[in-house]
């Protein structure tokens, strides 16, 4: 899973490989949805985690409803502007479909879909993914912290 190639939001290139020996929970993103809200409970969790090997890497998509139609640009600006998202966020990306990006098939696992904007994995130091969360799961969820604690151990 670490030499999957990751292009970021600012046009950075590189690989899942960066994250090698910390925790990461991996959202599928939206800006125009009803769970867009949880960016708040995403960067509360990256400030409370993020000096233990947490990261989160929020990747942006619009295959659910058209609700992430913005650029790149415009996507981290509304990330940083309205909810002061410091987590790094890929470019827009594909989650299902025949241009799924690589990442989610080893997230998910072949054939099966994401269901909707902010589902969640996290990924083990080791690459390995341990959980998956539903949208609904809130990122103040006592289950998800715990997961990550546990991650982090």
């Amino acid at each position: 899973m670490h030499s999957i190639p990751l292009s970021l939001n600012d046009g950075t290139e590189t690989d899942f490989g960066r994250f090698a020996g910390k925790a990461v929970l991996v959202v599928n993103v939206a800006s125009a949805c009803g769970f867009t809200r949880q960016y708040d409970g995403l960067e509360a969790l990256y400030t409370r985690f993020k000096d233990r090997g947490f990261e989160i890497l929020g990747v942006p998509c619009n295959q659910f409803g058209g609700q992430e139609p913005g650029t790149d640009e415009e996507i981290g600006e509304f990330c940083r502007r309205n909810f002061g998202v410091t987590f790094p966020l890929t470019a827009k990306t594909d989650v299902n479909g025949a241009d799924r990006h690589p990442l989610y098939a080893a997230l998910a696992g072949a054939g099966e879909p994401i269901e909707w904007n902010f589902e969640k994995f996290l990924v083990g130091p080791d690459g390995a993914v341990l959980v998956r969360f539903a949208s609904k799961v809130e990122p103040e969820a006592a289950e998800l912290a715990t997961a990550i604690e546990s991650a982090l151990a």
